[in-house]
């Protein structure tokens, strides 16, 4: 079964048969949640102790066992509340804090908050750090951070289970945030990759990685992706478009296929430039051209509407991309000259001219043309 569609050059209004390619992704993307179950923190965050984190997918949680600790007298659980109740008003205040890094275990890092200690799960840390080495585990990486200072803003405070957490990401995107216009071009590097797109991290002006957006599957390539996977992998450099920006949910959407023209806005003459002495409009002999699967077909089915006086071919040629597999015509840009429109037969990289000879103007061309699609197996 021949299938076959016509379909204008991005002047004209649309034909009726549905285009091929994947959606463009809408304004809003499935990004998942920051941190889709929040760490547990089971312990005094005042107390001595190590992590230890347990991951399943995208889910976190992490224990953490306390070492005994001596008794507490009344000044400084008198400083605990304090310290409770500052952590809840920068929660509230959403206060960006510079915090001293006590010790790294194999879930995060602790951190020390006025007399308390809290905890930032590796999730939760800036990608400048990771970025830096993209090879190296972040179980390195934040040994590195121990005796160092970090900005970050609390994430959760619950005084009656002892949890106190931290984000660094949360305080990079407030610092940051606000330098991402739609349509600026970033170097970045690509993080988690997921079967509905690829994170990427985006390099800013300092050398740093600071913030990080999704490639959304529709945004990867203007070929067709089903696999994100076969395109990108964790740690692969790319370039990417913004071209979203949700400051409510602190999202960025990006995209890497709009950093490379349409290829089916690519005309002709960009697949083969016409020699000096040529004419666009070329028609080639019979021993010249080898016609796309079907083409003949449907040409002899043109030559049978009232109003289309003739059909010739003009130039082929590969182009750089697959546009469709299926069989398909395109109304050409070229003005029509002495009543000869130019159609493009398109089927997988190849490409065909067709000169159609008409007293029809273009509304009627397209009639005609969707009627023989209609009638051709």
């Amino acid at each position: 079964m021949l299938a076959a569609s016509l379909k204008p050059a991005p002047s004209l209004a649309a034909f009726s048969p549905s285009a091929r390619r994947s959606p463009a992704a809408s304004a809003s993307f499935p990004f998942p949640a920051r941190l889709n179950q929040r760490p547990l923190l089971s312990a005094a965050a005042t107390a001595e102790g190590t992590g230890t984190p347990a991951s399943q997918g995208d889910a976190f949680s992490y224990s953490y066992t306390a070492a005994a600790a001596p008794p507490i007298d009344e000044a400084r659980l008198a400083q605990f509340a304090a310290d409770w109740e500052a952590a809840r008003a920068d929660k509230e205040q959403g206060n960006i804090l510079t915090l001293p890094v006590l010790r790294s275990n194999s879930g995060g890092l602790i951190v020390k908050y006025n007399s308390l200690q809290g905890f930032v799960p590796n999730p939760l840390l800036s990608p400048a750090h990771w970025c830096k080495d993209p090879k190296r585990p972040i179980q390195d990486v934040t040994k590195d951070l121990v005796g160092t200072s970090i900005s970050v803003k609390v994430s959760e405070v619950n005084e009656e289970e002892r949890k106190l957490f931290f984000s660094e990401k949360d305080a990079s995107w407030s610092t940051y945030s606000s330098q991402i216009k739609i349509g600026d071009i970033y170097d970045g590097i690509v993080g988690s990759v997921f079967h509905y797109g690829a994170f990427v991290h985006l390099r800013f002006p300092d050398g740093l990685y600071h913030l990080t957006g999704l490639v959304h599957l529709s945004e990867v390539s203007w070929d067709l992706v089903q696999d994100v996977q076969d395109f990108l992998n964790e740690g692969d450099a790319v370039k990417v478009k913004v071209v979203n920006v949700d400051t409510a949910k602190s999202r960025i959407a990006l995209s890497i296929r709009q950093l490379e023209e349409d290829p089916l806005l690519e005309t002709l003459d960009k697949v083969i430039p016409l020699e000096a002495d040529q004419s666009p409009d070329r028609v080639m002999s019979p021993s010249e051209v080898e016609l796309l699967p079907g083409l003949d077909g449907i040409c002899n089915e043109l030559l049978q509407e009232d109003g289309i006086i003739d059909v010739q071919f003009g130039r082929q040629a590969l182009e750089k991309r697959v546009v469709s597999q299926d069989l398909e015509l395109w109304l050409s840009n070229v003005p029509a000259k002495d009543n000869k429109f130019t159609l493009l037969a398109r089927a997988g990289r190849q490409v065909q001219e067709v000169y159609l000879t008409t007293s029809l103007d273009q509304e009627g061309i397209k009639k005609a043309v969707q009627r023989v699609l209609g009638r051709v197996p």
